[in-house]
């Protein structure tokens, strides 16, 4: 072998690297499931990730002489995925190296196969192995499925024995279209008021997540388990509650969100009424009733609703008053009205979720005085309407996490009503939304009417939602001049830090996913 081969070779192998760690970063954000996988290609991602000029690398490598440019163009793909960040990095979990383990013999294997076959076509093989890498990914994936359905079945019994053993444990499951985190953060603050608490980290909301929690953290003292409960199609819900049996079941909402998946707003609310069909006789379901879909098909079973608006609701928040510092309310229960509650927290979004863990909290014993010592010291969690104050007086409302219409409205309602100083502009900063189906131009173009209501200048990042956003703010009247369109957010940031000024108030409105960058 030359010296050229060996530099091939070495190039070769880090662009292979760190190509293929995008395509198992996205495999492990579909929670390992092919379908999600397939949904997310068939957007276009990969290529948009990639680019057309991947598809170059075959043809450049077709011979020695050509393949100097292969070299040079699999070191700038080397370099490019090398420094590239996510806001979900890939996790370099034990199934994951293992993945990466046989998808190199796989490769290894290839181009042996080819440098027997054909000698002179190892280069392009070479190229065509990174353009595809997704594809030895998943032939990878499908040689490892035996040995990954084992050693999951083996976590999943040993996570079910630890719950078992547990007999005192009281198991609190949280689902919902959004809202579900901060329910949970808020909640695990105010029951620590009298129990020992544990809850699923981060995202940990798949039953891959919920089992590695148990096995990993749940310890014999803990008294109280809250697990959160994501879903993208149906039967998510079911297969966690028939982990954990919870006895208690929070529903905070049920909304427009991985319509891709779901295929209707029906099959949504179906399945997260999952947890509250998984309840024992006797166990507690509480809902949010100002969610329309709950409140039009409310579940069978008898549930306890909470609410700000809704006039039917076990627990209403009333009185209700918002301020630069916060929120003031009292709360109508079926027992009376309690009055003076005071929270850090902005929204009626936070305040449902607030409601929704009083709830809970009363059932659990948790007493009225040290409920609300723990509703004033609640923080936003992070990347959910969270507030902070840059050094030069410019108010950042941090919704990052938010993806969907109804969350994004409530956003937009509070930078509407925030109090601003003089000379100080509102300002929204979004990508809109995805992974709606068929409604996601229609409900981008409805986000963009409902910004010019709430922004003086409006920013839109990436041109996946750019035209719609920007059809709803034009049939809204709102001025051409006062819309910026930035392709990434590097973009959008550098834009607004050579204009912002003192007082004004800028809301980042949902994240750009990994997937689209």
């Amino acid at each position: 072998m030359n010296w050229f081969a060996l530099l091939f070779a070495a190039v070769f192998c880090v662009a292979w690297f760190f190509t293929v760690r995008y395509d198992v970063q996205m495999f492990q954000q579909n929670s390992y499931r092919r379908g999600r996988y397939f949904t997310w290609l068939k957007g276009g991602n990969l290529l948009a990730h990639r680019r057309g000029w991947t598809l170059l690398l075959p043809l450049l490598a077709l011979d020695g002489r050509t393949a100097w440019g292969a070299v040079a163009l699999m070191g700038w793909l080397a370099w490019r995925e090398a420094v590239q960040t996510y806001r979900q990095p890939l996790v370099f979990t034990a199934r994951v190296i293992r993945l990466y383990t046989t998808c190199a013999a796989l490769v290894a294997l290839t181009l042996f196969a080819v440098r027997a076959a054909y000698p002179a076509a190892c280069y392009a093989a070479a190229g065509g192995i990174l353009v595809f890498s997704n594809l030895f990914m998943l032939l990878a994936d499908a040689v490892n499925k035996p040995l990954e359905r084992a050693i999951g079945r083996w976590y999943y019994c040993d996570a079910r024995r630890r719950l078992e053993s547990m007999r005192g444990l009281r198991v609190i499951g949280i689902t919902g279209s959004f809202g579900k985190t901060s329910t949970k953060h808020f909640l695990y603050r105010i029951l620590s008021e009298k129990y020992n608490v544990l809850m699923t980290p981060g995202n940990y909301n798949t039953t891959l997540g919920v089992v590695r929690t148990i096995r990993e953290r749940l310890r014999p003292h803990h008294q109280v388990f809250l697990v959160e409960m994501g879903a993208k199609q149906r039967g998510d819900i079911r297969e966690i509650c028939e982990l954990v049996h919870p006895e208690t079941g929070i529903v905070t909402s049920v909304g427009e969100m991985h319509l891709e998946t779901f295929g209707s707003l029906d099959n949504v609310r179906r399945t997260k009424f999952e947890l509250i069909d998984a309840l024992p006789e006797g166990g507690t379901g509480v809902v949010n009733l100002d969610s329309e879909p709950i409140a039009l098909a409310r579940p069978a079973r008898p549930t306890v609703g909470y609410a700000i608006v809704a006039e039917g609701a076990d627990y209403r928040a009333v009185n209700v008053c918002y301020s630069p510092a916060g929120t003031t309310f009292d709360v109508q229960t079926p027992a009376g009205l309690r009055k003076g509650y005071e929270t850090k927290l902005l929204g009626e979004g936070n305040l449902l979720n607030i409601l929704a863990c009083l709830v809970v909290a009363d059932r659990l014993g948790v007493p009225e005085r040290k409920q609300r010592i723990a509703v004033a010291q609640l923080q936003p969690v992070e990347h959910r309407l969270s507030r902070r104050t840059t050094p030069g007086r410019v108010t950042v409302l941090d919704d990052a996490y938010n993806s969907n219409p109804q969350g994004a409205r409530m956003a937009l309602a509070v930078l509407r009503e925030f109090r601003i100083e003089a000379g100080g502009r509102r300002i929204v900063v979004t990508p809109g939304f995805v992974e709606l189906g068929v409604r996601q131009a229609a409900a981008n173009r409805e986000l963009g009417r409902e910004m010019a209501a709430a922004c003086d200048y409006a920013v839109v990042v990436n041109a996946t939602n750019r035209e719609a956003i920007a059809a709803g703010l034009a049939e809204a009247g709102f001025p051409a001049d006062r819309i910026v369109l930035a392709d990434t957010f590097a973009e959008a940031s550098a834009r607004l830090a050579g204009c912002l000024r003192a007082g004004d108030v800028v809301l980042y409105e949902n994240d750009l996913p990994d997937s689209f960058r």
